[in-house]
């Protein structure tokens, strides 16, 4: 039986629709001033929500690894800043306890396992039809990923492989206060000639997390210090600037987008840039991509060495200082940079 406060919430979301019209979950959740999660539970009300289990040793690893030939799906990703949403299918899935891989040229996930709390399948209503997804998200109740069955996915198959998953008695989630966002030390605590001397002595730019790791250096405070020859600041607008850029030049380049619990991926060429308000858009067939140019305040150009040479990216920071949009140029393990990206990156002036 579902606690009477679910009912309650659920009550006070039909009010809130019926005022304001049909609004994303995650807008719906910040007016009534709950988490997604809460609000997601609060739907089973009504039978459009249910929940998944979490296996106690696993979480989630095995559903997903069950999403392998079942065809394509859209995955969707996103942090307060952007989205990323792409069409493809799930392949080469390699997950532990903590850490997980989808290694596939559509799909492509970094997974982060031990931050996946919550789990539901979604049917709603939509303008399009019936919509069905499922849906995950972390301690506090914010969304880390989502999975969309598509007109190309091996429905019965993607319908069992769910149904065995339903939690059929679940206790009401309890959600957790979000962890307040890393505050970086003093910048004279850092001692800034060994960080350099790591910061060259990178040979695969993975290297990189655990570099910040051993100098306790917050990531774009590392970016400060490190000297303008690796990483230097560019107008705010860079972000737009490159996708059209790389758009016209029909260059290959890899978008990633990520949130505490998992880090999405395009690969390949884009090619429909579209503004539209504040958000700047990539709209093609199988990549879409959203993203508020206006919460862009700070934009960097960083270089990190590797064994097949400089490895170039154009980051992007929101105002508390935290990364939430990195673009490279499509590149192979065993091969350099590409010299178009670098072109693109080389026509930006320094903020």
């Amino acid at each position: 039986m579902l606690d009477q406060t679910v009912t309650e919430t659920f009550q006070s979301f039909q009010s809130l629709t019926q005022e304001k019209g049909a609004m994303r979950a995650v807008d719906a959740a910040r007016e009534l001033g709950i988490s997604e999660a809460e609000l997601v539970e609060a739907k089973q009300v009504s039978g459009a929500a249910k929940r998944l289990r979490r296996d106690d040793t696993r979480g989630f690893a095995a559903l997903l690894e069950g999403m392998v030939g079942l065809g394509e799906v859209m995955c969707l990703t996103r942090n307060e800043h952007a989205v990323h949403e792409r069409y493809g299918e799930f392949d080469n899935v390699k997950i532990g306890k903590v850490m997980g891989l989808v290694l596939n040229r559509t799909i492509d996930l970094r997974i982060f396992m031990n931050r996946w709390a919550f789990g539901y399948v979604i049917e709603e209503e939509v303008s399009s039809g019936l919509r069905v997804s499922l849906q995950f998200f972390d301690k506090s109740g914010r969304a880390v990923h989502k999975i969309y069955p598509t007109e190309n996915t091996d429905r019965a198959k993607f319908d069992a492989l769910v149904e065995g998953w339903i939690d059929d008695t679940p206790a009401k989630i309890k959600t957790q206060i979000a962890d307040p966002a890393p505050v970086d030390g003093a910048d004279s605590d850092v001692d800034t000639a060994a960080l350099r001397a790591d910061w060259d002595a990178m040979t695969d730019v993975h290297q990189f997390f655990g570099m910040l790791k051993k100098h306790k250096v917050g990531r774009m405070q590392a970016l400060r210090l490190v000297g303008e020859d690796m990483a230097y600041r560019v107008p705010n607008e860079a972000v737009t600037w490159a996708l059209e850029r790389a758009a016209e030049a029909k260059l290959p380049v890899m978008v990633f987008i990520g949130n505490s619990g998992c880090i999405q991926i395009h690969t390949g060429e884009i090619e429909n840039i579209k503004a539209m308000g504040p958000w700047i858009n990539v709209l093609d067939k199988k990549f879409h991509m959203h993203l508020r140019q206006d919460h862009v305040a700070h934009a960097w150009i960083v270089r990190k060495p590797s064994k097949d040479g400089i490895v170039t990216s154009l980051e992007a920071f929101d105002k508390n200082g935290q990364s939430f949009f990195l673009m490279f140029g499509e590149r192979g393990e065993g091969n350099a940079e590409l010299e178009g990206w670098r072109s693109i990156l080389n026509g930006l002036g320094r903020a």
